[in-house]
């Protein structure tokens, strides 16, 4: 499956948060499916959302890629603090949106700022989504250990899969797996060597989106009955 067969998003329901992106159709409606979003300076074409939706897509997992609110204002340039509730509203109705069409199992995940704000958003309405993946997690800003980003972490009861690169700035791998102690719900952090915040990288382009992939399908199918019958029927 590649980015061609992927279709153009948009629900602009007024009075609702706005949803546009990409859908990556699995096949049949049973399928599960996972909101993808990016971080503070990218957008839903980022190469390792496009690349994971395809992975994702091809292994049974409807992926919708999409913008923030706050990208979808505008085209540059990074959020405002005041960004945040809007941005967490707009995963929200993402959700909401895929929910319609799709009756499996329900992921919501992001890289880096999307990811943060989908597990803030996840804390305080556990029952919207059933697990969490978390791309690049934003744990401190770089050089500012102390300023922890995870007030939230003992709220957090969906499960939730960290992936992070163990040269990334925004936290170490010992400072992620000290600080996802904190969280009550299964948990699994996978490092990527040598890689940065960015994750994907020329030497990790081919096989990294696939081990993702690989290891969401490892750790959700061992705590979802439903995960692993999609398995099944996707072999």
């Amino acid at each position: 499956m590649t980015d061609r067969a992927a279709e153009a998003f948009v629900d602009d329901t007024p009075g609702e948060a706005p949803v546009r992106g990409f859908l990556h159709r699995a096949k049949g409606t049973e399928a599960d499916f996972i909101v993808l979003t990016h971080g503070a300076g990218g957008n839903c074409n980022a190469p390792l959302l496009v690349a994971l939706a395809d992975k994702f897509a091809a292994s049974g997992i409807s992926t919708l890629r999409c913008d923030l609110p706050f990208r979808q204002r505008r085209s540059h340039g990074p959020p405002s603090p005041s960004d945040a509730k809007h941005d967490q509203a707009g995963l929200r109705r993402a959700v909401e949106v895929m929910k319609r069409q799709f009756a499996g199992s329900v992921f919501l995940g992001g890289v880096s700022y999307g990811g943060r704000q989908a597990s803030v958003l996840i804390a305080a309405e556990p029952t919207l989504v059933d697990g969490l993946l978390l791309l690049s997690y934003p744990l401190h800003p770089p050089g500012r250990p102390a300023q922890l980003r995870t007030a939230h972490f003992p709220g957090l009861r969906n499960p939730v899969l960290f992936v992070s690169g163990t040269r990334d700035p925004f936290g170490s791998i010992g400072e992620l797996e000290s600080a996802i102690k904190l969280i009550p719900a299964p948990t699994k952090l996978v490092p990527v060597e040598g890689a940065g915040h960015a994750l994907l990288q020329k030497s990790n382009r081919e096989e990294l989106p696939e081990a993702v992939v690989e290891e969401f399908d490892s750790f959700f199918s061992r705590l979802s009955p439903k995960a692993s019958e999609r398995m099944g029927h996707a072999q």
